[in-house]
């Protein structure tokens, strides 16, 4: 579409169908050792920011000796755009901009970065919110600062800014509360007309911020703040917008999230129309055809996508291709598609120029694509999303219920059993499969019961005691053969089955029937084949609460931890929760603290290959957590439609409960962007409780 001051902007697609912004430095300025060291400055700095509400960097690499940049594109106007067309922006569409654009800026200054060019032309209204854009006259905030020229826009310049002075993060500050008063009122707070009155009114005067209110106000106030050292920095600004007093990482993930909520900034389509603009002529001589070779993308968390509060999304990837030296750079995509788009910021010296900088978008982003699948995911790496059969479905109206499945010859786990109350009575109804993909036949003599992942045998808690022990029947489903085996004693009581992965041993949470409800005590696995019972029982009131599981490797099990802890603030308790590891001799081998409260899910929490597990996520943030099962960090926040998960049904997808429109309530799958991608069952509600069991098959 055009140049900036450093270079053009084209927008790219690969032969995916992901696109790409591609900044290529202008041919005039790559022999210009100014120019090209600043251009290459421009790309390290965006490499050394997390990506938190900005736009990440996927490649970076040199054409014709003229280094380029490779980012996400962004699919939306910039704030000016959108508030010169759509009106200024109002109640919790502004307060969810300065959330997420004080996360941006959070995220630059703890890369050691001052942006130093932030304004509404450099803020993009993607549809997953704002993302903060254009690193063309960043600095490191260690390194020598400029104090020869002034570089910026007027109307959002600091007074050292103007002065020649000193400039690093208090700058940005500076410049994001001028943002936050156009946001709000359609005009910079220090006027928008002659450069000497805008920067005498920045100088000496204090502006009117009438039109702002609250938290929000003083925060703007005290941005303005003449005085640098006087002005609060991004993660003050943030802490008190979230009300909230623990900096660091999760705060970025938690608001990031929060300025992706949904709202009425402008339709998707309104969206798409401003920031779509007309296709000019690629530039002379820009007819090569190879793509860009592939480069792996900084080492920081993946941006989030549009849909609900959270999102997670993989970074897509440029397709590979021979690098043929010389030939001018092409943007490879399917047969017909090489747009161009302008995301070019302009420095503007104050040495008797006038205006304003033109918009600047060194990097964009689309909604992501499906990424390609990758079945077994590095530790700590959410895995990219692996297909999941949608067509050719065989619906199966189960009996004694309401429900219909909808299962596929190749998904990933099979339903086996479920609960029906009928009539109002207890749990007295439950379905056993005959085999993975036969009928069900309905059984009064559990409580409960599990079918092992061979499918060879069941192990049920009958509704009868043996001596004033609970008894479990296990259960040879090819010959018929029963081994009923006493376990505990009243008020002691074997719940929650859980087989070991090879069909041998099933494992029980031993729980303590008392007044006020029922407390966990410790674990029981009997042996399958000898029917021999081994019981651990505990004393420790973190599990109370908590359901035993295998561990992943099966030497083991794990059991969820409840802790209270004091809310100074809040000046309440709070809980916090964990997983706690144990060799099965009852020795603690590990635990896993800080973590959201897991879901009470069959079987486990623990995705196939273990590597990952997902719980609610903690301190009270919306959505679902996916965590690393080996160092206990968060790598993934999926928000959705359900609204409780329900297992894994494979590495990169979840299955859960979620809401139906026509009041009932469906079994889904979800990716770990949070879409839903497959119908698993439905269920009209008619019946006061139903509880389908699931397994992998890839297990039996």
């Amino acid at each position: 579409m055009g140049d900036g001051g450093q270079g053009v902007v084209y927008l790219g697609e690969n032969a995916a169908g992901h696109r790409f912004a591609i900044k290529w430095l202008r041919a005039d300025l790559a022999g210009d050792p100014v120019g090209r060291e600043r251009f290459l400055r421009e790309v390290a700095a965006a490499q050394r920011v997390a990506a938190f509400c900005t736009a990440q960097i996927v490649e970076t690499g040199v054409e014709q000796e003229r280094p380029y940049i490779v980012s996400e594109y962004i699919e939306g106007p910039s704030l000016q755009r959108l508030v010169s067309t759509s009106g200024p922006r109002t109640g919790p569409s502004l307060e969810r901009l300065a959330v997420g654009t004080a996360t941006a800026l959070a995220a630059i200054h703890q890369a050691g970065i001052a942006h130093r060019d932030f304004k509404p032309a450099n803020v993009l209204m993607a549809p997953d919110g704002p993302r903060v854009i254009d690193f063309g006259i960043a600095k490191a905030l260690d390194s020598a600062t400029y104090t020869s020229q002034a570089v910026g826009t007027p109307s959002y310049m600091s007074p050292e800014q103007l002065s020649g002075q000193p400039v690093g993060a208090p700058a940005d500050m500076f410049a994001w509360a001028c943002t936050m008063v156009y946001a709000a009122t359609g005009e910079p707070p220090f006027g928008n007309d002659s450069i000497p009155a805008v920067i005498h009114r920045i100088l000496t005067v204090t502006p009117d911020l009438n039109r702002l209110h609250g938290n929000l106000r003083e925060l703007v106030a005290a941005c303005l703040e003449k005085d640098p050292a006087r002005r609060p920095t991004a993660e003050q600004v943030l802490m008190r917008l979230l009300q909230q007093d623990a900096p660091g990482p999760a705060v970025l993930r938690h608001a990031a999230a929060v300025a992706a909520q949904p709202g009425p900034e402008a339709s998707q389509a309104d969206v798409t129309r401003a920031a779509r603009p007309a296709a000019p002529p690629p530039p002379a001589g820009a007819t090569g055809g190879h793509t860009l070779p592939p480069s792996p993308a900084p080492g920081v968390a993946p941006p989030a996508e549009p849909h609900g509060p959270y999102r997670i999304a993989e970074p897509p990837t440029i397709a590979s291709a021979h690098r043929s030296p010389g030939r001018r750079l092409a943007v490879a995509g399917t047969a017909a598609a090489v747009a161009l788009a302008l995301l070019a910021g302009v420095l503007l010296s104050l040495n008797g120029q006038s205006g304003t900088a033109a918009v600047g978008n060194t990097s964009a982003a689309a909604p992501a694509a499906t990424p390609t699948a990758s079945p077994t995911p590095t530790a700590g790496t959410p895995a990219a999303d692996a297909p999941v059969p949608t067509e050719g479905l065989t619906e199966t109206k189960l009996p004694g219920a309401q429900a219909t499945a909808y299962e596929h010859p190749d998904d990933k786990i099979s339903l086996v059993s479920y609960l029906v109350d009928e009539d109002d009575k207890d749990w007295n109804y439950i379905y056993l499969r005959t085999s993975p993909t036969g009928e069900f036949i309905r059984t009064e003599k559990y409580w409960s019961v599990t079918i092992s992942p061979d499918f060879k045998r069941e192990a049920g808690r009958t509704k009868k005691l043996t001596a004033g022990h609970r008894t479990v029947d296990v259960v040879d489903r090819q010959t018929g053969e029963i081994r009923s085996v006493k376990t505990v004693r009243k008020p002691l009581i074997p719940e929650w089955p859980e087989w070991s992965r090879d069909s041998s041993r099933v494992l029980y949470t031993v729980r303590r029937i008392e007044s006020a409800g029922r407390k966990t005590v410790g674990f029981l696995i009997i042996d399958a084949a000898t029917g021999a019972v081994h019981f651990k029982r505990f004393d420790d009131e973190v599990i109370e609460n908590g359901r035993f599981y295998w561990t992943p490797e099966g030497t083991g099990v794990v059991v969820t931890v409840t802790r209270e802890k004091e809310d100074v603030d809040k000046k309440q308790g709070v809980k916090e929760y964990g997983l706690r590891f144990y060799n099965l001799d009852g020795k603690v081998t590990r635990e896993i603290t800080g973590i959201g409260e897991p879901y009470r899910t069959s079987p486990g929490p623990f995705s196939p290959s273990g590597r990952q597990f997902a719980t609610k996520c903690p301190d009270g943030d919306p959505g679902d957590c996916v965590w690393d099962t080996t160092t206990g960090e968060r790598i993934a926040t999926v928000s959705s439609s359900c609204y409780k998960i329900l297992g894994w049904y494979d590495e990169s997808h979840l299955f859960c409960w979620a809401h139906a429109e026509d009041g009932g309530v469906r079994v889904v799958v979800v990716n770990l962007r949070g879409d839903q991608v497959r119908l698993l069952l439905s269920f009209t509600r008619e019946n006061n409780h139903f509880g389908p069991s699931y397994r992998h098959r890839e297990t039996g």
